[in-house]
């Protein structure tokens, strides 16, 4: 079963640092190692118009990612680096979690 992007234009409203605190969650919950080859996969697949490559838009962008993570480090909301793999800490997943809920609830309006 494929994942397919999420809300467009929710996905331009929130922070780029939501959307990938939400893809780390959507990749632990599968019960998968987040590193950071899948992490670029993952943000590519739900977020395709964020997450691409500008002239190549079938192609992921993997230095979108970069700056936010060490940002998301410094703010304590994730732990991790790209050479090993990466978490959410208690902050982290409650950001995740209610970005989550903000697509369901998105879903269900439409």
């Amino acid at each position: 079963m494929g994942k397919r992007c999420l809300d467009k234009e929710l996905s331009k409203k929130l922070g780029i640092n939501e959307l990938i605190l939400f893809c780390i969650r959507s990749i632990i919950k599968s019960k998968e190692k987040c590193t950071f080859q899948r992490l670029v996969k993952e943000s590519f697949i739900l977020f395709p118009e964020i997450f691409g490559f500008p002239p190549f838009s079938q192609w992921p962008d993997s230095r979108k990612l970069d700056r936010p993570l060490r940002t998301l480090r410094k703010r304590k909301l994730i732990r991790g680096n790209p050479r090993t793999s990466f978490s959410l800490t208690k902050y982290g997943k409650k950001i995740a979690e209610e970005t989550a809920k903000t697509f369901r609830q998105r879903k269900l309006n439409l």
